[in-house]
């Protein structure tokens, strides 16, 4: 069942829904097991293209998603663009026009290439210019599913992304008879440069959930009027809002599954009893997606484009960046929705699994509009009985009375310093010398040299850069912890089965086996209010690059000091999740970090060059959340 001659597909794209009416596409069978994008609709859909060399044109159109036709930015004529399909092993040549009155670039989101190959301007090569083509060429290194995009200016939010879909040399450890990809985006009217100009100037403006006089009675009635005035009074005393769901909300987006708006119901067909593989891609620029088919289990069997072992659930999380591939089995002859909800409600985007055309299934009600709860402050309760109700200022809130316990100090550097250094300098010979490969059925694990001891993360925040308190950084958890267990806000208690990263286990073992020699540790930070962004309290353009050397392994390890959840993605290098897994820890491309968070990762610098290290929320990212890495 896993060969890709094994059975035909078909899918449904109906027109994008124009001035409110959505008219209905023409499918058509074609040949093979992966053709998603091949069906004949009056408005084409995204193309699957194939084979070693592609040419792909970025233009500027028009879309009109909601009524209002206005402009956008196409690859090869789509949004998305075309689905780009490699295979293992390969080498391919991409060339890329540029027909816009600006810059532009394209970034391969989680490949293993040479780093002047990455498409990240100023950092990694100079852009591609007006009227301009520049060839990408590289080889294929891994196989799963990945996607592209822009990676100039705010061009990704207007419609600059498309999937890569990597077939493996040999046989898929994953049986599947048909499938397709889930690719997830939210589109808004507005220029991107005036959203962001709004965000600076209010960062609640979009934002409809602000806390009422109402609000307070409910809550009162419900917790107690003591339990509500603390609350209260811890969040205003540290700028916060329970309501600080996402910056960018439902008032503004509309949310497209594969280009399609909610009313143009997107369609993937099936027969009862056959395993589709659907594969999840979050590539939206501001939007955490919470997925799932209601009546119909998913089993995920890849994180961000590597195996793991299966785990079924009813619904799962999708950072901004990240992707997931499940199988469903639909055994009933009847139509599921593929429901896809923003954290922040409001809309959402949504999809059709049907055996036929023109079957449709009931959209579920949104789920309640989630609040950031006391956890997200970093707050237990313990903490919670031993503290005062009133005259609570920052000296006496418990983990704040001493700042240098959270990193927090008056007189701080931007410069990166080493954290736990190695003792020796020493690298490993045999690393460094090429990527090491993607872990798989025929991989082999690299052995520690004796003198490499140091296997946990440190439980003390020795070493760090210090932070200073200011307008960059406004307030801190009271304390951070791992919450590898909780699925987010909005999704604990809701009665379903939820992916969480502990769920996340390797189905092969990890190719670097060796420890860590040293520590680098980052807060996560930020001003809610003012709209600023960074690492350590500085800006990329405050700060110095983060210094790997070639071959060496390193533990990363993520503070959250904010109550946002932040994608983080490291260019060039896998992140390799500490989840307790061991040997199977999970390996990833991007990290979504919940609040008042400590995730640690290892990262095996074994690809030299300069890389974008930063949080894959767009506006997150032009405000700051960014570092160079460099690999030498």
């Amino acid at each position: 069942m896993a060969t890709p001659e094994r059975d035909h597909s078909f899918t449904l794209t109906r027109r994008r829904f124009v001035e409110g009416v959505a008219a209905v596409g023409i499918a058509a069978a074609v040949e093979g097991k992966f053709n998603q994008a091949d069906a004949e609709v009056i408005d084409p859909a995204p193309s699957v293209l194939t084979g070693n060399h592609f040419d792909l044109a970025i233009e500027a159109h028009h879309v009109n998603f909601t009524g209002r036709r206005v402009e956008a930015l196409k690859i090869n004529g789509t949004l998305p663009g075309p689905t780009l399909k490699w295979r293992e092993g390969n080498t391919v040549t991409i060339a890329v026009t540029n027909h816009l009155p600006s810059e532009t670039s394209i970034h391969w989101h989680g490949m293993r290439i040479p780093a002047e190959m990455d498409g990240v301007p100023g950092l990694s090569f100079a852009g591609i210019a007006p009227g301009k083509t520049f060839v990408y060429r590289f080889r294929v290194l891994q196989n799963g599913t990945y996607w592209y995009h822009s990676h100039s200016g705010f061009q990704e939010q207007l419609g600059l992304w498309g999937a890569i879909v990597i077939e493996p040399q040999g046989k898929d450890p994953i049986e599947y008879d048909r499938d397709y990809v889930v690719l997830l985006s939210d589109w808004t009217d507005t220029k991107p440069e005036t959203l962001y100009s709004n965000l600076k100037k209010q960062s609640d403006y979009y934002n409809f959930h602000r806390r009422t006089a109402g609000t307070f009675i409910e809550d009162v009635k419900g917790k107690g009027l003591r339990s509500t005035l603390r609350n209260r009074l811890m969040l205003g005393r540290m700028d916060m809002s329970p309501t600080d769901i996402a910056d960018v909300t439902s008032a503004t987006y509309t949310y497209l599954m594969n280009g399609n708006p909610p009313d143009a119901n997107w369609t993937a067909l099936f027969k009862p009893g056959e395993r589709v593989r659907l594969r999840f891609i979050n590539a939206s620029a501001m939007t955490l997606f919470d997925v799932r088919i209601p009546d119909l289990s998913m089993t995920v069997v890849q994180a961000d484009g590597n195996y793991i072992q299966p785990v079924t659930v009813d619904e799962m999380r999708l950072g901004v960046a990240e992707t997931y591939d499940v199988i469903v089995q639909p055994q009933e002859d009847q139509a599921y929705t593929i429901f896809a909800q923003p954290e922040s409600r409001g809309s959402y985007a949504r999809g059709t699994l049907a055996p036929r055309l023109g079957m449709t299934a009931e959209v579920p009600l949104m789920d309640p509009y989630p609040n950031r709860t006391m956890a997200d402050m970093g707050i237990g309760i313990a903490q919670m009985k031993g503290m005062k109700m009133s005259g609570m200022s920052s000296d006496q809130m418990p983990g704040m009375k001493d700042m240098q316990m959270n990193g927090m100090s008056a007189k701080s550097t931007p410069e990166m310093k080493d954290k736990s250094g190695m003792r020796d300098g020493s690298i490993d010979p045999l690393a460094g010398k090429t990527p090491f490969p993607q872990p798989g059925p025929r991989t082999t694990g690299l052995m520690p040299p004796p003198s490499q001891t140091m296997s946990r993360p440190a439980q003390t925040s020795e070493g760090e850069v210090p932070l200073r308190l200011g307008p960059e950084v406004t307030s801190v958890p009271m304390k951070t912890s791992p919450r590898l267990h909780d699925p987010g806000d909005g999704l604990n208690g809701n009665g379903r089965r939820v992916l969480t990263y502990a769920d996340l286990r390797a189905l092969y073992k990890g190719v670097d086996g060796r420890p860590p020699t040293r520590e680098i540790i980052l807060h996560l930070t930020g001003n809610m209010v003012r709209f600023i962004w960074g690492f350590d309290a500085y800006k990329f353009s405050q700060a110095e690059p983060i210094h790997l050397k070639l071959g060496e392994r390193v533990r990363f390890v993520l503070i959250n000091d904010t109550m946002m959840e932040h994608p983080i993605h490291l260019h060039g290098l896998w992140s390799e999740l500490e989840n307790g897994s061991g040997e199977f820890s999970p390996y990833k491309h991007t990290l979504l970090v919940k609040p008042a968070e400590r995730v640690s990762y290892l990262i095996s610098a074994d690809t030299p060059g300069r890389w974008a290290f930063h949080c894959h929320l767009l506006y997150h990212m032009a405000a700051g959340m960014f570092r160079a890495v460099v690999v030498s």
